[in-house]
C-alpha cells in the first residue's frame, strides 16, 4: 500500500509517499485552514500515487480526531471531514507522537520534541501514548516555558541547555523509560545529550506516518531496515485501536 504522510507544522506543511526519497512542503502560518491544507496537500502531491493517509497534527487527537484547536495555525479544524476532504482513508495522530512513533525502536521510549512548544509522547510495547508534558509545572513555569521556543529566547542557548538536562533528568526520573528520543527543530541546538538519550530526526515522522498502516517496522519508508529483526505489530494510542 502506497501511503501519504503529511506532516503539519507551525512553519511548513511537508508530505512524503511511500517509495519516494525527497520530502514535498509548502508554507503553514498562523492563518492556515483545515481547506487550504488539504487543497495545499493536494497540488503538491500531484504526480503522487496513494491509497491511504497519515497525518500529524500539532495538538490534542482523540479517537483519529482533532480535540482542540492547534495554537499555531488558523481555526476550523476541530470537526472536519479529513476523510472526504482526502477521499481516501485516513489515520490522524498527534504529530509528536506521529514522529516518537517513526523512533521507536521497541521497549519503552520517551520522546520528546524541542520546537515551538514541547511535543512528547510515550511508546510501550507498541502502545503510543501521546502526552502534554510541556503544560506540567517545572520550577516557577512549565516544562514548555523553559525548554521550548520561548524558554530559548528567554535564557539563551547556555542556560536553555542547562534547562534542557535538567528537564530530561526529572522526566526520565518520572516516567523510567529504557531511553529517550529527543527530536524537534532545536534539538540540534544541543551540544550534548545524558545517557540513554539520543537525538531524533523529524525525517522519522514520515516512517511513523507508514508504520501506522504497517506492521513490518521496516517497511514503507526509502532505505528503512528493520529494527533489530523487530516486527512492530498491532500498533496502537492507548484507547484508541489505530
Amino acid at each position: 500500500m502506497n501511503v501519504l504522510v503529511i506532516d503539519i507544522g507551525g512553519t511548513n506543511v511537508k508530505i512524503l509517499v511511500t517509495g519516494q526519497d525527497s520530502p514535498r512542503k509548502f508554507p503553514s502560518g498562523p492563518e492556515l485552514t483545515p481547506e487550504e491544507m488539504v487543497a495545499g496537500v493536494l497540488k503538491a502531491a500531484e504526480g503522487w500515487t496513494y491509497e491511504a493517509v497519515s497525518m500529524g497534527y500539532p495538538g490534542p487527537v482523540l479517537r483519529g480526531r482533532p480535540f482542540s484547536e492547534p495554537v499555531n495555525l488558523g481555526r476550523g479544524w476541530v470537526g472536519f471531514d479529513y476523510q472526504t476532504a482526502f477521499q481516501f482513508p485516513i489515520k490522524v495522530i498527534n504529530d509528536a507522537a506521529l514522529q516518537a512513533l517513526g523512533s521507536y525502536e521497541g521497549g519503552k521510549m520517551l520522546f520528546l520534541g524541542l520546537g515551538t512548544g514541547l511535543g512528547s509522547a510515550l511508546i510501550e510495547n507498541g502502545i503510543v501514548e501521546p502526552m502534554e508534558l510541556g503544560h506540567l509545572p517545572f520550577r516557577k513555569r512549565t516544562f514548555e516555558d523553559y525548554i521550548g521556543e520561548r524558554g530559548l529566547e528567554r535564557l539563551g542557548k547556555r542556560k536553555w541547555r542547562i534547562r534542557v538536562t535538567e528537564a530530561l533528568g526529572k522526566l526520565t526520573a518520572a516516567l523510567e523509560p529504557d531511553y529517550v528520543v529527543v527530536g524537534g527543530g532545536n534539538a540540534r541546538k544541543l551540544k550534548s545529550l545524558p545517557p540513554g538519550a539520543r537525538a531524533g530526526n523529524n525525517a522519522n515522522a514520515f516512517l511513523g506516518g507508514f508504520r501506522l498502516w504497517q506492521q513490518d517496522a521496516g517497511a514503507g519508508a526509502p532505505g528503512a531496515q528493520p529494527l533489530d529483526g523487530k516486527r512492530l505489530t498491532n500498533v496502537q494510542t492507548k484507547g484508541d485501536r489505530i
